[in-house]
């Protein structure tokens, strides 16, 4: 392991889960030259009766069962090292890629992974945790959640992709979302590859693929555009112009 190597550690109930996918392709390859690593640990280690307990009934009454304050401290105790800790669950903040940026260039990050009805809420309480949401919907624990945090952030890291710049231009690098992408054939099933696209033309390649992101993104996600705003939304050419006039 190089001093470089951005760490996940995983607390779970489930560590045959991981690396998972993340096992295979670049995120597979750059684990394997060391790029990253993955540690994943059993809450269950941590139980302090004899049965390893990790769950008891909710206080008030209700269905399900509740992971103990006492159990998930022993385990984020054991490994806080100054990372920032996440907690997969839907009562968090939406992750961003903002966010996932900012992990990737960090020195990693220890997730914990709910399963039941949750987390007793004691333990946000008494530790600095992240509360963190990949949509609004339900799984059927943070497992699943926690490997799209690790991918999101591994396909970052230096040297991963490939080149630097792979990422630069995707969805909601810039607020937006990606404009289309198209290759061989020329013409498929009575459809052509757009004309600008094949006509050499650099800027107005970039001029036409701004306009459909900004034109996709307010269609398809209103909210992102909301929250995008108007004054990002100059044209690559204007950028060019408002340069040379400088």
């Amino acid at each position: 392991m190089t001093p470089t190597t951005w760490r996940a550690t995983i607390l779970t109930l489930y560590p045959a889960m991981f690396p998972g996918h993340l096992g295979d392709s670049i995120a597979g390859r750059a684990l394997a030259a060391g790029t990253w690593a993955c540690d994943a640990i059993n809450i269950r280690d941590f139980a302090a009766d004899r049965h390893r307990t990790v769950d008891d009934t909710p206080a008030g009454g209700g269905p399900g069962m509740v992971l103990r304050a006492d159990v998930v401290a022993a385990s984020l105790d054991a490994v806080a090292d100054g990372r920032p800790v996440l907690a997969m669950t839907p009562r968090g903040k939406p992750l961003s890629q903002a966010r996932v940026r900012e992990l990737a260039q960090g020195p990693g990050a220890i997730i914990l992974c709910g399963r039941f009805e949750g987390f007793d809420e004691r333990i946000f309480q008494r530790r600095a945790i992240e509360e963190v949401s990949i949509g609004d919907y339900i799984l059927s624990g943070g497992e699943v959640a926690a490997l799209v945090v690790m991918d999101a952030c591994v396909r970052l890291l230096p040297g991963v992709m490939g080149a630097a710049s792979s990422g630069d231009d995707e969805s909601h690098e810039h607020g937006l979302i990606e404009h289309p992408h198209y290759t061989r054939p020329p013409e498929w099933e009575g459809l052509a590859i757009p004309e600008v696209l094949r006509s050499g033309d650099h800027a107005r390649i970039a001029d036409w693929r701004r306009a459909r992101s900004i034109a996709d993104t307010r269609l398809r996600r209103p909210d992102l555009w909301d929250h995008h705003g108007d004054d990002q939304v100059q044209s690559p050419s204007d950028v060019r112009q408002k340069k040379k006039e400088e």
